[in-house]
């Protein structure tokens, strides 16, 4: 069997010490296979955050992979945000959108954050066609019996949380992603978790959220989840701190 643990924003600089603390106990007692960060680590994307998160994850000795949030991308300097967005992330160059290969399972990133959109609130989803071909192209080079595995911040269809993506080209790049041979596609951003089957074309993909070890929760205590996967047929545990786990599916 193999154990993934995914979790998301972080928000460092917002971060909930005790929950991290809580996280970092539960790598180390049931060491996961891997680890799939789905965004925000910071919560103004300052160095020092970067810093402290780069830090924390290392810490957990455990093959890391890491997806841009909208958080990560400079607040207060404008020309840093259009020009540099991703300068602070050289620090995690090894973990940031890096593909996992491990028995029977591959993992692939899509970035879904923009510099700058055409509409008021840049915190949305937006999935620009250069990223998703990256995306595809690395799909069409996984193992045909692989279970396909895609991480990114924004869900790229909602899925009726408090918290909404609204993510731009989502629902195509999602039906781009299936009949690629994606089988699930893992997100953050909404605070709350959720594993929801969507069929796109005949095919299901499932759409898996992972909740914050943050202070900003929403309708949920901070969580991760955690997938235990059996060929291609995986379960979906949300471990809630100091409350029962729930299994998703």
């Amino acid at each position: 069997m193999t154990r993934l643990y995914h979790v998301s924003d972080l928000h460092f600089g917002a971060e909930d010490r005790a929950a991290l603390d809580w996280f970092a106990d539960c790598v180390g007692r049931a060491r996961p296979d891997a680890i799939l960060m789905t965004g925000d680590l910071t919560q103004n994307a300052r160095s020092a955050e970067f810093e402290a998160a780069g830090r924390w994850l290392q810490s957990l000795n455990t093959p890391v992979t890491v997806d841009v949030g909208n958080h990560d991308l400079p607040v207060f300097n404008p020309w840093r945000r259009i020009f540099t967005p991703y300068r602070r992330y050289r620090a995690l160059a090894a973990m940031i959108e890096q593909p996992i290969e491990l028995p029977g399972v591959t993992i692939v990133p899509l970035r879904t954050t923009a510099r700058v959109q055409l509409r008021l609130n840049w915190s949305k989803g937006y999935v620009s066609r250069r990223c998703l071909e990256r995306t595809l192209g690395l799909i069409e080079s996984t193992p045909d019996d692989h279970l396909v595995i895609v991480t990114a911040h924004h869900p790229l269809v909602d899925q009726g949380t408090r918290t909404d993506a609204r993510t731009r080209r989502g629902a195509e790049a999602l039906a781009e992603l299936a009949r690629a041979g994606a089988h699930a596609v893992l997100t953050g951003h909404v605070h709350d978790p959720f594993d929801i089957e969507h069929r796109v074309e005949g095919r299901t993909v499932r759409l898996v959220g992972a909740g914050t070890l943050s202070e900003r929760v929403r309708e949920t205590r901070p969580s991760f989840n955690e997938l235990r996967i059996e060929g291609r047929d995986f379960e979906t545990i949300a471990h809630m701190m100091d409350a029962p786990d729930r299994v998703l599916v």
